[in-house]
């Protein structure tokens, strides 16, 4: 995975594949909250630990995704919230073999290890979703179920022109009118000249297409943030046995729609699609309580 891809996939996080499906229970762990940092290479990736009860690695920044889970979700969870390579903060000029998708996935399990974590469930939103999928297959004996979130089988140019399809078919009037609005206010222009440091252009071209990511077309991301290519998903999916829920919004344009998984879902085999009709690309945060009640309870194992 090249330097651009491992980016794409830090940022482009809003989606969460969870793979539960009601099989094995998972390790119980109780605690407080806790953070740190831990080092792999010339990255500091940091770590925040919140809640009780089975242990759930989030994975992308933990600014970002403390925030977009509930508080509720604590009370059942313990949850890891990790960086990865593509959300830490930069190390400087590096070269672009240190984002390889295998470096992302041993630094997971090396903070897995370093944590004591034993046994857990692994949650991916949007891009996130690819790196927990791929982190099961590489380290199954170590996940008891994925969870992935918003997110289509890949970012090819089918998928973006299924996106762009279901905009136009789906989308109303008003919230059409509140991305053009967007595009006037920011434009590519002014986006070309934000700085690199600190992901602000990433970040401002995300809120630009906020109608494209929440629910509510005039809802501002900003808040959220403060602080802050080409994958086959079916790869080794034949011996694949741990179970996945997918948790998916009706209104996120930002991915080709819940649709676009039908070709490939019988090759799972343990698969449950909840899709989430007053959602864009992040349900748990857009409809938490049936967020949380859809995931514990297609999850029962991990209250047990």
């Amino acid at each position: 995975m090249c330097f651009r891809m491992a980016r794409f996939l830090a940022g482009f996080w809003l989606a969460f594949l969870v793979a539960c499906g009601g099989a094995e229970p998972l390790p119980e762990n109780q605690g407080g909250t806790e953070s740190g940092t831990i080092s792999s290479g010339q990255f500091d990736l940091q770590y925040r630990i919140e809640g009780q009860g089975p242990t759930a690695v989030v994975i992308g920044s933990p600014d970002y995704y403390a925030r977009a889970f509930s508080q509720n979700l604590r009370s059942h969870l313990r949850l890891v919230f990790l960086d990865h390579r593509g959300s830490a903060a930069s190390p400087g000029k590096v070269d672009t073999a240190e984002f390889a998708l295998d470096r992302i996935l041993d630094d997971i399990e090396l903070v897995r290890e370093a944590l004591g974590l034993g046994r857990v469930a692994v949650i991916g939103h949007s891009g996130q979703a690819f790196m927990a999928l791929e982190y099961t297959k590489k380290y199954p004996a170590n996940v008891s179920h994925v969870i992935m979130i918003g997110i289509a089988p890949d970012f090819s140019a089918s998928s973006v022109q299924a996106a762009q399809a279901n905009w136009e078919k789906l989308a109303s009037p008003e919230r059409k009118t509140a991305l053009e609005e967007n595009l006037r206010s920011m434009t590519d222009e002014a986006l070309a000249e934000l700085p690199r440091e600190g992901g602000q252009g990433f970040i401002a071209r995300y809120i630009r297409s906020g109608p494209k990511a929440w629910y509510d077309p005039g809802f501002d991301a900003t808040s959220l943030w403060e602080g802050v290519g080409d994958i086959d998903v079916t790869h080794s999916l034949e011996s694949f046995d741990r179970p996945v829920f997918m948790a998916l919004g009706r209104y996120d344009f930002l991915v080709a729609p819940p649709s676009s998984w039908e070709p490939i879902k019988d090759q799972f085999s343990d698969l449950t699609i909840r899709v989430f009709e007053k959602s864009g690309h992040t349900p748990q945060y857009e409809e938490p309580e049936v967020f949380d009640k859809e995931l514990l309870y297609g999850c029962q194992a991990l209250e047990t």
